[in-house]
This record gives structure tokens, C-alpha cells and sequence, in this order.
């Protein structure tokens, strides 16, 4: 490495050091040796994200793509002008319908078959639904819980059929997920079939002539209970070693168990934790199948499927940008097949303004633009040798490692999830992120941040329950301030009262706005303060509730004034946005009800202020 590039890096420190002491207002000698650290951000796994990355970050290339660790892809020859497979789920009550439904897609850029069998399809309706698709050109996974045993012996006597009489066809072609997932279904408390019962079905998968894996490590469980990504990748990991164990256990040579287990993981709007998660993933599993002794073998594929728990009720719009960023993320990170949920799978049916039919489009265009238009297929892995890439790579694999040895060493995924190990680590990552998100330290576009408060109301419930989806607690109060409506004609509304000229009251009031619409409440702007006419304005709008905008020192010459004037104008409630110490001197009547800051639980606060508007 050039002795230039270290001395460049400490003086572009040092123009960091002035920068940050200028605005902290101490002194540079203050500060950490390494001031860019204090940019850093940290992921709820512990991994450092820092402001910038350099040569000075740089680790060693890995191996090429289909080469263990296949950290960056487990095919070599994958066909660029195709990209990763576009997936879409099917499920209903009428074969016939679904049949329509899956040959419209594949006949629209749908590449791979997720059915759905159980609850509408039956086991006795696949020849029905899968008449006309032809299996050796569209990967199928099938989803039957407790009928996987059941569906998986009609399928393979369908595929038997269609093979005529010489038994062979195209059947070296065909790939099949029988999607058996009973210790991530346990997690989740579903019902899916006997562990026993699918480490017989995987025997007789071993034999078939198709490409048949039996079962599927449901990573997405974890995510839609709260799990942060290394801890996912961690749980996934301890589960696909307790089906190893199962199936060795049972006579499998570890090539032919390693060849029975694929993965299926969340792709959030995090773009570059999104790319590194997928990498991360094949590492962690390569690692798996070498300490196996099966090095070769540890390339399981990927299935990812688009976050349900950032799906939105509110502005459900705002979605397809959410899932077009998830899709980025997978298909970057080397996905091998990718579903995009619908922008509206957050809401309940009767809630949906447009068809199953478009929603269903849209979100298949999404992926076919990224390919079609986008080209981001025709490279494999090309975030590979960005240092940032690279080392959140290896970092996020580094955690989930970890974590990945606190559960064997409790005694293996089982033993972890009988004894609430996995359900306490990731409930732990929920609460905090439920906080920050009550705290507005993270963002949900369109729900805590830049509301829509115009929206129409909605009908109660979820489609995704039992998800933890980030929106959730502002929607139950949305969901308040539409009851409210509906009851009175009318959202509960506070009066917005601007101190001072525009230059100094609009950030405030802007804060002021964006915080009340996110829990449903109305403003009404009363103009710039004038003590004369403000009980006028108050009797005009009927306000019982004031908040007060302005700047620090606005309100340290005007705003115990502006209190008492607001109060004696008939409002009970005088709020102020922005800190509490810029009263520290105001006592009795003069003192504000109370504070509005970016540091607040927002959730909190308007839940308590709902409460006192009245709505219940």
C-alpha cells in the first residue's frame, strides 16, 4: 500500500476533527482520534457502519463466483441475460382460477411457481392447477404445512405421469421445493409437518430423477418477529444444522442431507444490508458444509422475499418503493430467486382500492424492470470489491456467527427454542426498534414522517398478522383518529400558533405538523401570534388545545406571554415545540402544558394526546 494513502487519510481526519469541533463547539483536541467514529452508525446486530470507507478498509478478494465460500454466488454460469428468477406466489379456492393465474404469469415475465396448498388449493386440485406448466422451465415451490407429506406424493405421481412411458422427458430439468418447514414453522407456532415425517419425505426425494429439495429454512419467520439480520441468518443457520443432524441421523450421506436444504430470507429497503445479508448467508453456510467436511455442497439456494414487516397500511403507495429497493437489494446480493410481496399485502381485503390483478402486476413489473430495463442481472455480484459491501459482508457474517454459537452451545436450534433463547434475543431487537420508531430515530416514510393525514379511512385488521410490521403503533393511532371521525364528523385538531416571522417559526411548525398528522390529528394554522385577536381565532375554531412554534429566543421574550394570552383566549392545553428549557423561568400559568421535541416518544405523547382531544 502507498505511504501516501494512510497520510492522506489522517489529514481528511483532521478536516473531520474541525469540521465536528466547529459544530460541537469544543475544542479539536477533544475529540477522538478517530472523530469520522463519531459519524459511525450502528446496526441493531452491533456492526459498525462507518461515514466512509477506503483502501485503508480493503480485505482479501474472495473466490469467485460457484467457489467456495460462494460468497459471491453459487453459480458461475448463470445466464446474465435472465438474472436472478422472478417469483410469485398463488393461493385461492378455485384450481381453475389459480391455473389462469399462474399461466398469465409466466407468460408476463414470472420465471418460478410459489403455490400455496392447504387452506383453498387442495392436495387433490395440483394436476388441475399445474395443467399446461411446464415444470422443467419454472421452477416450483410448494407451500402445504401439515399436507406437505401428502402434496409432495401427488406431485411426484404427476411428474411420473407426464414423464410417459420411457420415465425420462425432461425430468433432469425440473426443480422442486417441497417446502417442509417444521423448526422454523415451530418458531412461528404454525402448524407444518413431523420433523420425522419430512426426513422420510427427503429419502424418497433423494431418489427422484427431478431436482427435489425437501426442505425449506423459513429465515423470514424470525425477521417478521423482529429479528435483526444477523440474528435471521444466525437462527436460520442453527436450523439448517438441526436438519442436517435429522437427516444424517437417518442413513443421508452430508452430500445428499446438504442437497435437501435451501433458505428463504427477508430483503428489507435497506439496500446495502440487504446485499450483504444474502453474501453473508452463503458464507455462513459454506462454513457449515466445511466443517462438514462437504465444502462443495454448501452453495443451498436462496429465496427472497420481499419484508412484510415494513409493509405499510398507511400510503400504501409508498410500498412499491420500499419493495423495489428490497429486490435491488436481494438481486444485487446474489438471490437466486426473488418475490415481491404486493403494496398493498398490508391491508385487509376489504381495505384494497385496486385488484388482485394489478397489485399482482406491479409487483412482478418491479423485478422485470430491474432486469429488463435496469440490467441489473447481467453482472454477477457487482457490489463485490466495494469496500463497504466487503466489509459489512464480513462483518454481519461475523455476528451472526456468534449468534450462531450461542444457540449449539445451548443445545442446538431446539433445544434454543424450547427454552425461549431465539425468542428472547430477537424480542429484545423488537422492542428497541419499536422504539426507535416511536422516537422517529427511524423513519417509516408516510406514516411517522410525512403523513398523509387526508387519507381515507380505513377498515380495522391486517392481512400479515402476527407481524411485526414497523408502522404498526402510529396506524393504531391513525386507526383512532378515524373512529373518531366516523363518530363525530370530525379528527380531533389542536390550534397551531406561529411565534415570530416566518424565518423563525417554520421549522417548528413544520416539526409541529409532521408529528400531530402521524398520530392522526388536524391543525389549524391561527397565523403569527397577536394577543389582540387570538381569542377570536380560538372561538372560530373551537380549539381546547394550542401548540406554540417559534425560535429558543422567541420564546425566552415573547412565550410566557403568548401562555398566558393563549390561556385567557379559552384554550386549557398550551404545548410548545421545542425544549423545556427555554421556560426553565417561567412558573404558574406562564409555564406550558407540556413539550414537543424530537427526542419525545411520539407514540406516547399522541396517544396521551388523543386521549385528552377525546378520542378513544
Amino acid at each position: 500500500m502507498s505511504d501516501e494513502l494512510p497520510a492522506a487519510h489522517a489529514a481528511w481526519q483532521r478536516a473531520v476533527a474541525g469540521v465536528l469541533a466547529k459544530a460541537r463547539k469544543v475544542d479539536p483536541s477533544e475529540l477522538p482520534a478517530d472523530p469520522e467514529s463519531l459519524l459511525a452508525s450502528t446496526t441493531y446486530d452491533g456492526v459498525t457502519i462507518a461515514p466512509l470507507y477506503t483502501a485503508l478498509d480493503e480485505l482479501p478478494e474472495p473466490a469467485l463466483p460457484g467457489e467456495f465460500p460462494f460468497v459471491r454466488g453459487r453459480d458461475p454460469h448463470r445466464d446474465v441475460n435472465r438474472g436472478w428468477l422472478v417469483s410469485a406466489r398463488f393461493d385461492g379456492d378455485d384450481p381453475a382460477a389459480v391455473n389462469r393465474a399462474v399461466l398469465d404469469a409466466l407468460n408476463n415475465g414470472v420465471s418460478a411457481i410459489w403455490l400455496r396448498v392447504g387452506d383453498g388449493i387442495g392436495v387433490a386440485d395440483l394436476p388441475r392447477v399445474l395443467d399446461g406448466v411446464l415444470l422443467d422451465l419454472a421452477p416450483l415451490t410448494v407451500e402445504a404445512g401439515p399436507a406437505t407429506e401428502a402434496a409432495a406424493r401427488e406431485l411426484f405421481s404427476l411428474l411420473d405421469h407426464r414423464a410417459g412411458a420411457d420415465g425420462v422427458g425432461n425430468r433432469a430439468d425440473i426443480v422442486v421445493a417441497l417446502g417442509a418447514s417444521p423448526l422454523t414453522s415451530a418458531f412461528a407456532a404454525a402448524p407444518d409437518i413431523d420433523l420425522a415425517a419430512a426426513v422420510e419425505l427427503a429419502a424418497a426425494a433423494v431418489e427422484r430423477m427431478e431436482t427435489v429439495r425437501t426442505f425449506t429454512v423459513d429465515a423470514t419467520v424470525f425477521h417478521n418477529a423482529g429479528a435483526a439480520d444477523a440474528q435471521e441468518l444466525g437462527a436460520a443457520v442453527a436450523a439448517g444444522l438441526d436438519y442436517l443432524r435429522a437427516l444424517t441421523d437417518s442413513g443421508l450421506s452430508i452430500s445428499a442431507a446438504m442437497r435437501q436444504i435451501e433458505f428463504r430470507f427477508a430483503a428489507t429497503d435497506d439496500q446495502f444490508l440487504t446485499i450483504a445479508k444474502f453474501r453473508a448467508a452463503r458464507q455462513l453456510w459454506a462454513r457449515v458444509a466445511q466443517v462438514c467436511g462437504a465444502s462443495e455442497f454448501g452453495d443451498a439456494p436462496q429465496h427472497a422475499v420481499t419484508s412484510a414487516a415494513m409493509m405499510t397500511q398507511r400510503d400504501p403507495w409508498v410500498n412499491m418503493l420500499r419493495t423495489t429497493l428490497a429486490a435491488f437489494g436481494a438481486g444485487i446480493g446474489g438471490a437466486d430467486v426473488i418475490t415481491v410481496l404486493p403494496f398493498d399485502a398490508a391491508l385487509p381485503a376489504e381495505a384494497r382500492e385496486t385488484s388482485p390483478t394489478f397489485a399482482a402486476r406491479i409487483a412482478r413489473n418491479t423485478q422485470l424492470l430491474l432486469l429488463e430495463e435496469s440490467h441489473l442481472g447481467r453482472v454477477v455480484d457487482p457490489g463485490a470489491g466495494s469496500w463497504h459491501v466487503e466489509t459489512l459482508t464480513a462483518d454481519l457474517a461475523e455476528s451472526a456467527w456468534q449468534f450462531v454459537q450461542e444457540i449449539e452451545a445451548s443445545g442446538g436450534y431446539t433445544v434454543a427454542l424450547e427454552s425461549g433463547l431465539i425468542a428472547e434475543r430477537i424480542a429484545a431487537t423488537r422492542r428497541q426498534r419499536e422504539s426507535d420508531v416511536a422516537h422517529r430515530k427511524t423513519a417509516v416514510t408516510g406514516v411517522n414522517e410525512f403523513p398523509n393525514i387526508g387519507e381515507k379511512p380505513l377498515a380495522a385488521g391486517t392481512a400479515l398478522p402476527g407481524v411485526a410490521r414497523y408502522a404498526a403503533a402510529f396506524e393504531a393511532l391513525r386507526d383512532r383518529s378515524d373512529a373518531h371521525l366516523s363518530a363525530t364528523g370530525a379528527r380531533p385538531k389542536i390550534l397551531l400558533v406561529p411565534l415570530g416571522p416566518v424565518a423563525e417559526h417554520n421549522v417548528r411548525a413544520t416539526f409541529a405538523v409532521n408529528l400531530l398528522a402521524s398520530g392522526g390529528i388536524e391543525h389549524h394554522n391561527a397565523g403569527i401570534f397577536d394577543p389582540t385577536t387570538i381569542g377570536d381565532v380560538v372561538r372560530e375554531v373551537g380549539a381546547t388545545t394550542a401548540v406554540l412554534c417559534g425560535s429558543d429566543p422567541r420564546y425566552t421574550t415573547d412565550g410566557p406571554e403568548a401562555v398566558q394570552a393563549l390561556r385567557s383566549a379559552g384554550i386549557d392545553r398550551v404545548l410548545v415545540a421545542g425544549p423545556e428549557k427555554v421556560f426553565a423561568q417561567a412558573t404558574g400559568t406562564d409555564r406550558p402544558d407540556g413539550f414537543l421535541t424530537a427526542r419525545i416518544d411520539a407514540v406516547a405523547a399522541l396517544s396521551e394526546l388523543l386521549d385528552y382531544l377525546g378520542a378513544k
